[in-house]
């Protein structure tokens, strides 16, 4: 089964703490429950550094930038607007709910 959770912020806050407020509200705990020894730090997947700068360069409509990472059973994307999606990753023989491509 696939939920998904998108969050947007006007003052656009960093990639990592938006990647982290998603997941809280994904989860609906409290985003200081987002921590170690529940969860893996978020280094163990992306450098939190480089992330952030990625998303600090201002672009325009057509050098939109999206990363997608997979983080605690999570898809997250993030995107340059500040759109972070935080999607259950299906388990292990769980269909797959889109086409396969040739």
């Amino acid at each position: 089964m696939s939920a998904s959770q998108d969050t947007s912020s006007s003052d656009l806050a960093a990639p990592t703490e938006a990647i982290v407020e998603a997941i809280a509200a994904h989860e609906g705990v409290d985003v200081t429950d987002i921590e170690p020894p529940a969860y893996d730090p978020l280094y163990t997947v992306v450098n939190p550094e480089a992330l952030d700068r990625l998303f600090q360069t201002p672009v325009d409509s057509e050098g939109a930038v999206r990363v997608v990472l997979e983080y605690e059973g999570y898809e997250i994307t993030v995107d340059s607007d500040g759109d972070v999606e935080v999607v259950d990753r299906p388990l292990a023989g769980d269909s797959i709910d889109r086409p396969l491509e040739d």
